[in-house]
């Protein structure tokens, strides 16, 4: 599927994006917020790649986990930008990543609980 494999692109763009980003990032946040964030991007790829490997219910389930790791970003996405991690333009340019990720993993979701 077309749709699917965009996905994969834009997913890889953002986390090719955001980890050297996050080296940049206090030092004290490293292991906490930091680690999460990265944590949480990475989950999020992995868990289409094996949804793409899947089909049926546990393909469903797969999504539906990527879908909160990619929740999880926009959450530690949010307080980079809060705690000025990351400044207005980098947080506008990794929101639109995110909102056409989220758009594809919703669209790829709706098809699999129409099978």
């Amino acid at each position: 599927m077309a749709e699917e494999m965009i996905i994969f692109t834009r997913t890889y763009d953002f986390i090719s994006w955001l980890l050297p980003l996050a080296e940049k990032f206090p030092r004290s946040q490293r292991f906490v917020i930091t680690q999460r964030l990265q944590n949480a991007a990475l989950n999020f790829q992995e868990s289409i790649i094996e949804a793409n490997a899947l089909r049926g219910a546990l393909r469903t389930e797969r999504l539906r986990f990527a879908d909160a790791e990619l929740r999880k970003v926009r959450l530690y996405l949010r307080l980079c930008e809060k705690w000025k991690w990351i400044n207005a333009g980098q947080y506008h340019h990794v929101s639109e990543m995110i909102a056409e990720i989220g758009n594809l993993l919703g669209g790829w979701l709706k098809l699999s609980l129409a099978r």
